[in-house]
């Protein structure tokens, strides 16, 4: 194409835009965006500046939460939606303007609004794409807010403020930061971090009811729950008497012992016994995000951030390179906390041997080391009767069932109790003393080590 031609289909879209702007303005439409805004602001917006602050993804709905308080704080406010699809994702604030002013792409319409999850049973209708218009510090402004969509290359969500007046924008995101920390959906919350489809990063947060254990369905040696149970809740509930003391918050705690004895189990409790703490779960994959959860759990304090099967992550694939990196970042998001942070890190571990020598290397990261081990005869006992609870299985047989399965697990005393079940319906009566023997007798069998081994069991 020659200059001149070149020249004449600019200057012939030019005139075509100019067109179809006049025509949409005669038809009588409704007042354009920008008399909207122009009308709120008491200025044309197009000559203000556009200050963006942007948030991590998986925080939206605090930004929503917080700026929804904010607008309705304000004497008079108005929600304003923009039209256009899927185009306004790809255009700034200042652009959409623009071209809804020049060319009519963007004219007014309805406000988008995603759900979003603020629990395990709780979900918020917050504005994925829309306007908030309201005053602030006695000025006029106007928030776009937005959601991220990784899928259009915008990974973090967004406020993106106008306003006449100097200072307001500043002030109006140091206001809105604060009340999305105290407000936050999270707070209080058990949660765990996922990732993205589109990024490296975490993309979502997956809310967990809480558990709820007793102290008498946790079967471990006399004192250990105690121990535990001191240096994580204790802290917590003698914050102000430590910090009084001079002494420090922030805590590591390292749960190790053969799997299936209970150290999961045993972590369940501590997230039911401590109802106000945030708690961030961290296991196989996510352990990738341990710096946002340290981040987070600096902002939502009390916190507790359990990393599950550590070991996982400290051994290495080739037995020449050292540690996995991964340990590495569990240790420095551990030195990266103040010391009066009301954090405490729980990890829990199958094999210690190769743990314990990273963790050696960085002495008073992790502070109390507590083993689950193998249950003894009274512990056997104490497990099957629990598993066993409403079940008719005399003191004998549970006697002589605990002392025959010297070495089994947790895991294996609840797969007994479940199998005495099953074999009696297949018998087609109710579960009775030579039930639980015959099970125990498959059980111990020569056939059945894998299964054994697959429960955890040593013996």
């Amino acid at each position: 194409m020659d200059e001149r031609t070149n020249e004449f289909v600019t200057s012939f879209q030019a005139f075509l835009d100019e067109v179809v702007y006049a025509q949409r303005r005669n038809r009588g439409d409704g007042p354009s965006l920008v008399a909207v805004l122009t009308e709120h602001l008491g200025t044309d917006p197009r000559g203000l500046p556009v200050v963006t602050e942007e948030i991590p993804a998986h925080l939206f709905v605090d930004l929503d939460v917080a700026l929804a308080e904010v607008q309705d704080a304000a004497p008079e406010h108005r929600l304003l939606g923009v039209g256009g699809g899927q185009q306004r994702r790809h255009n700034s604030l200042s652009e959409i303007l623009e071209n809804a002013e020049r060319h009519g792409n963007f004219p007014v319409g309805a406000v988008d609004y995603r759900s979003i999850a603020t629990g395990p049973d709780t979900v918020r209708q917050a504005i994925s794409f829309g306007l908030r218009l309201f005053t602030f510090d006695g000025a006029p402004v106007a928030v776009l807010q937005r959601t991220a969509e990784p899928r259009f290359g915008q990974t973090t969500a967004q406020m993106e403020i106008l306003t006449a007046a100097g200072d307001v924008a500043a002030a109006l995101i140091a206001a809105v930061r604060d009340l999305m920390l105290r407000r936050s959906v999270l707070r209080g919350q058990v949660l765990s971090l996922g990732g993205s489809d589109y990024e490296p990063g975490v993309g979502r947060i997956v809310f967990h009811r809480r558990p709820a254990l007793t102290a008498d369905q946790i079967i471990l040696p006399p004192g250990v729950l105690d121990r535990i149970g001191r240096h994580v809740a204790g802290v917590a509930t003698h914050r102000d008497r430590l910090r009084a003391a001079g002494q420090h918050l922030k805590r590591g705690l390292l749960l190790y012992g053969p799997p299936g004895t209970g150290k999961t189990h045993t972590v369940r409790y501590l997230l039911g016994a401590l109802p106000e703490v945030t708690v961030i779960l961290l296991a196989g994959p996510s352990i990738a995000y341990v710096a946002e959860a340290t981040q987070m759990a600096r902002a939502l304090q009390p916190a507790l951030v359990v990393l599950e099967d550590c070991d996982l992550v400290a051994e290495s694939r080739d037995h020449h390179a050292g540690p996995q990196p991964l340990l590495f970042a569990v240790l420095e998001a551990l030195d990266g906390l103040a010391d009066d942070a009301d954090v405490a890190f729980l990890l829990t571990t199958n094999r210690v041997d190769i743990l314990e020598p990273a963790l050696a290397q960085r002495p008073g990261r992790v502070d109390l080391a507590v083993e689950v081990p193998l249950p003894d005869a009274e512990a056997r006992r104490r497990l099957i009767e629990l598993y066993a609870r409403g079940l008719p299985f005399g003191a004998a047989t549970l006697d002589r069932a605990a002392g025959r399965s010297a070495g089994i697990t947790a895991s294996f005393a609840k797969e007994l109790v479940r199998r005495a079940v099953l074999v009696a319906a297949e018998s087609g009566h109710q579960p009775g003393d030579a039930d639980l023997e015959r099970a125990l007798d498959e059980m111990l069998a020569e056939g059945e080590s894998i299964t054994r081994s697959l429960l955890g069991s040593h013996g």
